[in-house]
């Protein structure tokens, strides 16, 4: 095999395999050698000489095999199960998939919102039932919806809601940077941010500041006709007070893509409530997922030849 400018390691993320992505960078990088391991002993010769490695993971071994890499592109937005410190001293820089998620997932969440205001998890119990009965339903137009979270998965979601004219309220680390929303708060500031809102998206990153973030306190702060979105990861929430409140109605509703724990267990109550919509982890799916890694990636190419800063860099 000859030396490959970039490697793609072995992978498969939401279902796709690493041709998929293969063929997306050879498209876009038309004058690099891309080449693709299939096996651990692949990965371990093509990597000796490549400039560039793309994945879900890179251990240690494997690095100490990498005698000229200078960028190892991660296909994930998170990158807590890197070895960074060990990167970083071989002199690697690491970037991330930052943004590949933003339409997919705020789809998602719009989605979500709907279908608690019109309802539809009540019809699709109906209907299975051949039931037709007349029930109450809501809007998401004029609405206040809060999101905590103003990454790009967050900005995004504030982009689509544009449309249905509702008030936005944004929480973030560093409020004085402001952001897309009408209004930004800190986490500090978290109770006053969710108050008034019919709809509070979680789209913040697992942190030890949001670990339990939305507790048995906060859950009271919210409106009774609240829903809660959740899309960030499951430990944000403190489950067992989420199904208190939902059991006792103090809020409206939960549309949740994460939980904890996760997998749910099947006895797990979150289950059998009528007001909790529940998804597998499944909102960053997305037949695009490989485009968009790739687009960055060759992006980041043309920059790594410029010696210009690159995008999504983490290390």
């Amino acid at each position: 095999m000859s030396d490959p400018d970039v490697l793609v390691l072995r992978q498969t993320i939401h279902g796709l395999g690493p041709e998929e992505l293969t063929a997306s960078l050879r498209e876009r990088l038309p004058d690099a050698t891309v080449a693709r391991a299939r096996t651990p002993a692949e990965e371990r010769e093509l990597i000796r000489t490549a400039r560039i490695a793309v994945g879900l993971n890179i251990d240690e071994e494997l690095l100490a095999a990498a005698e000229e890499l200078e960028l190892f592109a991660c296909v994930f937005a998170g990158t807590g199960h890197l070895p960074r410190e060990a990167l970083a001293d071989h002199g690697v820089a690491v970037t991330n998939a930052s943004g590949v998620h933003g339409p997919n997932i705020a789809e998602h969440v719009v989605g979500s919102m709907i279908a608690h205001a019109r309802q539809f998890h009540r019809a699709y119990r109906q209907q299975s039932r051949r039931e037709w009965r007349t029930y109450e339903t809501t809007e998401v137009y004029g609405s206040t919806v809060a999101v905590v979270g103003l990454g790009a998965i967050g900005q995004a979601v504030v982009d689509r809601l544009e449309s249905f004219d509702v008030e936005t309220v944004g929480v973030r680390y560093s409020p004085e940077k402001g952001g897309p929303t009408d209004e930004v708060y800190g986490f500090d500031e978290f109770h006053e941010a969710v108050a008034d809102a019919e709809y509070v998206v979680l789209a913040c990153p697992l942190t030890e500041a949001t670990r339990g973030l939305v507790d048995a306190d906060a859950l009271r702060t919210m409106r009774p006709d609240a829903v809660l979105v959740n899309i960030a990861r499951g430990p944000v929430v403190d489950t067992d007070a989420l199904v208190t409140e939902l059991r006792n109605n103090r809020i409206r509703g939960a549309a949740l893509d994460v939980t904890d724990p996760e997998p749910l267990p099947e006895d797990h109550p979150l289950w059998g409530l009528s007001n909790a919509t529940i998804t597998p982890h499944n909102a960053g799916h997305t037949p695009e997922y490989y485009e968009r890694v790739a687009d960055i990636l060759a992006d980041n190419v043309a920059r790594l030849d410029a010696g210009e800063d690159l995008r999504n860099r983490v290390v």
